[in-house]
Parts: C-alpha cells; sequence; structure tokens
C-alpha cells in the first residue's frame, strides 16, 4: 500500500471510517488521511474514552489493514517494546553444543530462531500494510519516547547481532495520549495532531443509534442527556463514550422504555466504576 492509497481525500477517510463504524467528524476524516499521504504519526490526545484507539481500529478495518499494537505503562522497556532474544532457548542449545568452539555456538544462537519480535519490531517487519497503534504512550517514561523517534525517524532498527533491519512498507502509525503527562516536543514536532473530546449530543446520539439497534430514540435522548449531566460532575472517571453505548444496550436488555430517577439507580452502575462516583451521582442528581 503506498502512500497516497490510505485514503484518496478527507471525503473518503470519512466515508470509510464510516463503513467501519466510526463515525468521523470533518477534522478526523482529514487528519487521518493526511496521515497517510504525508506518512507522519498521528497523535491522538483527549480524555479516556472518547474514541482514540476505536480510530486506529477502524483506519485498520477501512483500508485492510493488521493492526500491531504496543500497549504503553509504567516501566516499559526497549525488550517489551522492540525485540529481546529468547535466553531460555539459547541456553539449552549452548548446553547442546558442549565443546564447540564459541564462534561458532555464537553464530548458531543468534539467528532468527531466537528472535522474540515485539510489536514495533513486528510493525517494521511486516511487508503488508499495518496501522502500528502505539497506545497511550503518555503512561511511557521519556527513554520510551527517545526509543521511538529513532525507530519512526527512518523506520529501521538495529540489531547488532542480525544487521539493520529497513521497512518494506512503512505502517501507518497512531499515538494515543490521555495527556497525563506532557510529551517532549520533539516526538510531537514528528506527528500530526489531532484532539478529540466528547462528541456533543446530536454525534453522540447517533453514535448510540447505530451501535444499538432496536433503540428507541426516546431513549437515546435521554442517555445521552443524563451521561451529558454526569460528565459535568467531579468524578474520578466520566463515562465513555463506550460506556454511553453499554448503557443504551443494558436499557434494551432490561426493557427498559423510559430513563427515569428509579431505572437511573439501578442501571448505574454500568457507567459508573467507582463508589465514590455512584455516591456523588445519587447525590447530584437526586436519585431516591
Amino acid at each position: 500500500m503506498s502512500a497516497d492509497s490510505w485514503f484518496e481525500s478527507p471525503a473518503d477517510a470519512g466515508d470509510r471510517l464510516d463503513g467501519a463504524g466510526y463515525l468521523a467528524d470533518g477534522a478526523t476524516a482529514t487528519t487521518a488521511y493526511l496521515a497517510g499521504a504525508l506518512e507522519k504519526p498521528l497523535l491522538v490526545e483527549g480524555p479516556a474514552g472518547v474514541g482514540k484507539t476505536e480510530l486506529a481500529k477502524a483506519v485498520g478495518r477501512a483500508t485492510g489493514a493488521a493492526l500491531v499494537r504496543l500497549q504503553c505503562y509504567e516501566g516499559l522497556d526497549e525488550a517489551r517494546a522492540l525485540y529481546e532474544w529468547n535466553y531460555k532457548k539459547q541456553l539449552l542449545r549452548i548446553q547442546a553444543a558442549g565443546d564447540q568452539e564459541w564462534e561458532q555456538t555464537h553464530d548458531d544462537v543468534f539467528t532468527e530462531e531466537f528472535l522474540l519480535t515485539r510489536p514495533l519490531l513486528t510493525a517494521i517487519r511486516r511487508d503488508e500494510p499495518t496501522v502500528l497503534l502505539v497506545d497511550e504512550v503518555d503512561k511511557t517514561d521519556v527513554e520510551v519516547e527517545g526509543l521511538l523517534l529513532e525507530i519512526l525517524s527512518d523506520f529501521q532498527v538495529t540489531i547488532p547481532e542480525l544487521g539493520t533491519i529497513s521497512a518494506v512498507r512503512r505502517p501507518y502509525v497512531v499515538f494515543t495520549s490521555n495527556a497525563s503527562r506532557e510529551l517532549s516536543e520533539a516526538l510531537k514536532r514528528r506527528c500530526l495532531f489531532l484532539h478529540l473530546d466528547y462528541p456533543d449530543a446530536v454525534r453522540e446520539r447517533e453514535i448510540i443509534v447505530r451501535q444499538v439497534p432496536g433503540l428507541d430514540e426516546r431513549i437515546a435522548r435521554q442517555v445521552v442527556e443524563t451521561v451529558g449531566r454526569l460528565r459535568e460532575l467531579e468524578l474520578k472517571k466520566a463515562p465513555s463514550i463506550a460506556e454511553s453505548v453499554d448503557w443504551a444496550r443494558t436499557l434494551v436488555a432490561l426493557e427498559i422504555g423510559d430513563l427515569d430517577e428509579a431505572a437511573v439507580a439501578r442501571t448505574l452502575g454500568v457507567v459508573l466504576k467507582h463508589a465514590s462516583d455512584l455516591d456523588r451521582a445519587v447525590k447530584e442528581l437526586r436519585l431516591g
């Protein structure tokens, strides 16, 4: 897949993402198109649950590309992100070699057979269309950002024992960040930037209706209105779009035709996952 064939235009990106189940606004469709056309990583930032990860997945579905995901976390290192050697298997080979000269044994154990590829190297080595999702990059250490910059600058990895491996086909790269810390300017400079926030009521209602077949339009409006009120409270975890959809599915499953105070109190655990948030919601929404 060449640089200009991820999407033909912003409009094409919007249509194909829509066909993949992702309702993208104009800015999202345009940025998704440019990330492919310019071969630049896309940094998507915003609160948890607004569709950042789902955008990368939708690009894969819309273009037929495989998704390779690197889930970031505190303490992530090069071995888990890039590659490592299968030391146990190497040790067994060394033991089996017996009195063999070390140089020959060395050449035997540092081969593809003993290489454990992690997401970054996997994405670079693939010759099929690939979406590389680096999820929640803000949870990593600054050192990992340096590793990402080094690799993504020319899409190649040098393994001392094997040599340099260059990408045959550049992956479509998406970084996501919940903005829990400020990312380096060096990383930001190399990326296109897209900020996603909670959608307005009209768009969220459209998303919910699409995702929940058989949902009454009135219930959809009530869900969106109530979720909007919940997001205005000082909660530990505001409801995500996915949780709005889950709530709507719950109401359909329970055959609830009116989201009144009793129904809200009965099902609120679907959208709020902390006891303190539940207590605050009950108090602020005056649920009996």
